[in-house]
């Protein structure tokens, strides 16, 4: 079920739904190190991994792992650059759909160096090319076809806010992963229909230290649903009354922190596709992101439906080898 302050369709979504994930993929050089290193140190790491990554990227990851059909759209770098064609092989063998990944001659693909400490937080450099957000998306009428829902990065809004507009005006679901600071003129705020912070640009985008006080100042904002994950803490939102809600995070034993917050997103919005009652689709994705976080790998640890669901029943994590990619 979507917010009831924001009117879609009454028909099902096609089964599986097609998402579309707008933003920026990342090549991720991934290090295993005891701590994070201190400004002019060295630190020798315990294990390397290279993977894909981004949050439009990650999110379509954790959509196809649980029975979603996600498609990607933003920009890349040159075609011929060896990032661009390890990102390529990576999305095919998860069955994402690329034909809407845009290559700009000349530039860079994002690329990050990230490392993970042995309490599974993850510390991030990334550089993307200024000229990336130039890219022109492709037009309306192609994007929005057969489209159930739209999952972008708030980063993203420059090149995608009047596609998100004409989405919503077209009835079709907007879900915002926000993790950076929004203007308060922000035109996401109103070209959406579910924005999902995390806690610290939720604090820093209404200027205010409280989570609760932080969703209703901006409720006065945006008719959009209003949610702030906090990691272990759970999920703090609004409900349609406007008051405070609360989901709990399930318990598990976390190793590997990368890609969850994004994978939280690709379940909740799959979620909002299929109809879910907005509390039984955060803890949908608060299971699948619970999931990610006990095994290595980025959003490449994504689960399988069927494993979220045993966590739903049970509300522990079975007893079991992890399995990554």
């Amino acid at each position: 079920m979507t917010d009831s302050r924001m009117n879609f369709q009454d028909n099902a979504p096609k089964i599986p739904p097609r998402i579309l994930c707008i933003g920026m993929p990342v090549r991720d050089l991934t290090f295993h190190t005891p701590g994070v290193p201190g400004r002019g140190s060295k630190e020798n790491a315990t294990a390397f991994d290279e993977i894909c990554g981004g949050n439009a990227l990650n999110g379509a990851i954790g959509i196809a792992r649980l029975g979603g059909r996600a498609s990607i759209c933003g920009p890349m770098g040159d075609a011929k650059e060896a990032s661009s064609r390890f990102i390529f092989d990576q999305m095919a063998h998860e069955g994402i759909e690329t034909k809407h990944l845009i290559h700009m001659p000349g530039l860079v693909t994002p690329i990050s160096a990230v490392m993970i400490d042995p309490s599974g937080e993850r510390t991030i450099v990334t550089f993307r090319d200024p000229e990336l957000w130039h890219v022109k998306l492709p037009d309306f009428d192609t994007l929005l076809d057969d489209c159930a829902a739209i999952l972008t990065e708030s980063r993203c809004a420059e090149f995608c806010t009047e596609l998100c507009a004409e989405a919503v005006r077209r009835g079709i679901p907007v879900i915002v992963d926000v993790d950076r600071a929004m203007s308060l003129r922000e035109g996401l705020l109103n070209a959406s229909s579910h924005l999902v912070f995390s806690s610290e640009p939720l604090q820093e985008t209404a200027d205010v230290t409280d989570d609760a006080q932080a969703l209703k100042k901006i409720a006065k904002l945006t008719p959009s649903f209003l949610a702030g994950t906090r990691g272990p803490r759970g999920t703090i939102w609004l409900d349609e009354n406007g008051k405070i809600q609360e989901t709990p995070a399930f318990p598990v034993h976390t190793v590997d922190t990368l890609g969850a917050g994004d994978v939280f997103h690709g379940a909740f919005a799959l979620a909002i596709t299929e109809k879910q009652e907005l509390r039984q689709a955060l803890r949908f994705a608060s299971a699948a992101a619970a999931l990610k976080c006990t095994r290595f790998g980025g959003a490449f640890a994504a689960p399988q439906r069927a494993e979220v669901e045993e966590l739903l029943s049970h509300g522990q994590v079975a007893d079991r080898a992890p399995t990554g990619q």
